[in-house]
């Protein structure tokens, strides 16, 4: 709770997607539907080809019953907006909310009370600005007679803006359900997100605010920047990926121009090799810290040609392997610390000079999970006082097995040169969401190493 008081201190800058979240609590008897609705033959057929993105229905049904069967989250982008009538008249959705990395991290330290937080998306309607909460330390910068003024979100709403919707498909563990002759049954507990990638939806800060980035950097301590999973490879207007993460680039050099500020990116699943790639080696760069769970470090490895090691985090996940993985990420990408998170732990990554001891840099995981646990007994973190909900969720069973596997990790890998810890997390039984989780952790564990630094003298 101590650090949690330091943390709140903080201003922070967060930027750029938001949306608005639509919830379906999943059971066996809708999936069985949707199976029989296509067949269980075209359904395992579709499943073998693993399609990359939703351009029909059948590509969604393959795709939400491959998570099903592994448990393991996953999102996977909707290209195809014609489909938006088909989803409205399959499914009623249980609860619309604010969604988007930005979004979610922006409510939930407003709620935590920090000193002051700063949001920034492109767009902003009037159905997602009232999606924020209404809190007295949140702004959203706008630009009025050549000057940088900030206003609670949702009174700078803009009318006629573009609005994007993600569909969001929380599934339980040991929910069963038929796929032909095969019966399934959910191992884990988690969610699938089929996330809109429209090219009315842009991740870019806009000409008229750009000029003013320098003000904001100078005005917070850290940023927590996230969304580039939304940029398109091309776009019908002639412009492409390389057009958005220029800006992107220079978007994070501006930021930092009037004072060194710390800068997060949170990092989201990326299918398209190509363009994960893009990401990587224009943005990491540039950054302090970067965010992800395992699967995501795993596609990262692939991109950067480590082939096996990415097949052996898939196939086995082992926290061996993940180290090394950490290890190769921030030394070619020049990161200060990487936090990776999965259902069963988080780690951090460091070189050895990080400012922070190995014990601090646990205090900030274990304020991480201690939020995120708070956040899925609850469903939303709604003041500080929530907090002691988190405390009071006990460790994960498989705790001290990771800690076992974690020093037999150390003691086959070279990690003199770093600092690498580890945390098992709390672990709710039956959460009320799994939405938001892993954002949560990342902005507790930035936040939190940001206000470490900051008592040090090094922020």
């Amino acid at each position: 709770m101590e650090l949690l008081h330091k943390a709140r201190e903080l201003s922070i800058y967060t930027a750029y997607n938001t949306n608005v979240d639509a919830i379906v609590f999943l059971k066996g008897e809708t999936v069985q539907k949707l199976i029989d609705e296509f067949g269980a033959t075209a359904v395992r057929r579709r499943m073998e080809e693993y399609p990359r993105e939703i351009n029909e229905p059948i590509d969604f049904v393959a795709r939400l019953v491959h998570a099903l069967k592994t448990g393991k989250p996953m999102a996977v982008p909707l290209v195809n907006e014609e489909l938006h009538e088909w989803f409205d008249s399959h499914f009623k959705y249980d609860v619309e909310r604010m969604g988007g990395q930005a979004g979610i991290i922006a409510n939930l330290l407003a709620n935590l009370d920090f000193r002051r937080v700063i949001v920034y998306t492109p767009h902003l309607a009037k159905k997602q600005a009232r999606m924020f909460v209404d809190k007295p330390n949140l702004f959203y910068p706008i630009v009025e007679d050549r000057k940088l003024t900030f206003k609670h979100p949702r009174e700078a709403y803009r009318e006629g803006d573009p609005i994007k919707v993600n569909r969001i498909f929380e599934f339980r563990a040991g929910t069963t359900f038929k796929l032909g002759s095969e019966t399934i049954t959910v191992p884990f507990s988690g969610r699938f997100i089929v996330s809109a990638r429209f090219e009315s939806i842009k991740i870019h800060t806009k000409s008229e605010l750009r000029p003013f980035l320098p003000e904001i950097g100078g005005e917070v301590d850290g940023a927590i920047l996230s969304g580039y999973q939304g940029i398109k490879l091309r776009y019908s207007d002639g412009k492409d990926a390389n057009y958005y993460l220029k800006k992107a680039k220079e978007d994070i050099i501006l930021l930092k121009r009037k004072k060194d500020i710390k800068v997060h990116l949170e990092f989201a699943s990326i299918q398209n090799r190509e363009l994960r790639k893009k990401v990587i080696y224009n943005l990491f760069p540039l950054v302090d810290s970067v965010g992800m769970d395992e699967s995501e470090i795993a596609h990262i490895l692939n991109a950067l040609g480590y082939s096996k090691l990415s097949d052996r985090i898939f196939t086995y996940n082992r926290i061996e392997d993940t180290v090394l993985g950490g290890k190769i990420l921030i030394d070619e990408m020049n990161l200060e610390v990487l936090q990776i998170h999965t259902i069963y732990y988080i780690m951090y990554v460091t070189h050895a000079d990080n400012p922070l001891s190995e014990e601090e840099l646990m205090q900030s995981l274990e304020l991480a999970t201690t939020l995120a646990a708070t956040r899925a007994s609850l469903g939303d973190i709604k003041s500080p006082e929530d907090f002691k909900v988190g405390l009071k969720v006990p460790y994960n069973e498989r705790g001290e097995y990771v800690k076992l596997r974690f020093e037999e990790a150390k003691r086959k890998l070279r990690t003199r040169e770093y600092k690498v810890v580890i945390i098992p997390t709390r672990l709710v039984k039956n959460p009320v969401s799994t939405v938001g989780l892993g954002d949560t952790i990342s902005a507790g564990a930035f936040t939190s190493y940001l206000a470490l630094l900051k008592e040090k003298g090094e922020l």
